[in-house]
């Protein structure tokens, strides 16, 4: 349990990472307020809460609209008057050759992947600043995508590298106001979504080779962990990522 009642935010928290890392949170403690677009599956995540943890508020949001982005936060200033924690984590992918991207795929992406986590972090470093206790941590959902990039994924790998330099300017602005930013990159990992990794994906060199995946788990655990440390001390940047992925090898 948290030393107080502490408050957090996820986006994209109705599947995947997002689901896991609302229930870890809950579990430890901290009330969550979970948004995507999608309520019934933000209802299913409020309906894992474990009885012992924190409350688990829905707030169905498009964080791509920022009268939506505001109006997300003004609900959790309302209900729980402070937010400790932000998990920026809602994402968007695609597989699509480069001279393939069209103008509209580029957008989507990079209006969730990036635009999406600005206006997010944006509104949870306003209510933090004027809180009391002032401060708070926002943890962004990178990749190791900014490490080394896919075969065709440009979207993604260019929004994703382009979430370190928010991560930093964040951690620096924030610093006169006890908020800590991070970055957490994070490799192959157990969804729904990623099924296609253990039948083979594409590598640089032209092969098709299956990949290993991580529970999902171990990333829940690891934002606890961030999410609970003293404001003093930051995680600047986490990889975690299954050992055996062929990350380092990659180009």
């Amino acid at each position: 349990m948290a030393e107080r009642h502490k408050i957090a935010l996820v986006t994209g928290a109705g599947s995947g990472i997002g689901r896991e890392a609302s229930i870890a949170l809950q579990a430890a403690g901290y009330s969550v307020v979970l948004t995507g677009r999608r309520a019934a599956e933000l209802e299913k995540t409020a309906g894992m809460a474990g009885a012992s943890g924190g409350g688990m508020l829905v707030v169905p949001a498009d964080i791509t609209k920022p009268d939506q982005v505001k109006s997300l936060f003004r609900k959790t200033e309302e209900t729980f008057g402070r937010l400790d924690v932000l998990f920026n984590n809602a994402g968007k992918n695609s597989r699509t050759a480069f001279e393939d991207v069209t103008y509209e795929e580029w957008t989507s992406i990079v209006d969730v992947n990036l635009t999406g986590a600005f206006l997010c972090a944006q509104q949870a470093y306003r209510l933090m600043k004027s809180q009391e206790p002032r401060g708070g941590r926002i943890i962004n959902n990178g990749s190791t995508a900014t490490h080394a990039p896919r075969p065709n994924g440009a979207p993604y790998g260019a929004s994703k590298s382009a979430i370190t330099g928010l991560t930093k300017s964040i951690a620096i602005d924030g610093r006169a106001h006890g908020i800590a930013c991070s970055q957490i990159d994070l490799g192959n990992v157990a969804t729904e979504l990623s099924h296609q990794l253990t039948i083979g994906v594409l590598q640089a060199n032209g092969t098709v080779t299956p990949e290993p995946r991580m529970d999902v788990r171990h990333v829940a655990d690891a934002v606890v962990w961030i999410a609970e440390l003293p404001l003093d001390v930051n995680v600047q940047f986490l990889t975690l990522m299954p050992t055996n992925m062929p990350l380092f090898g990659r180009g």
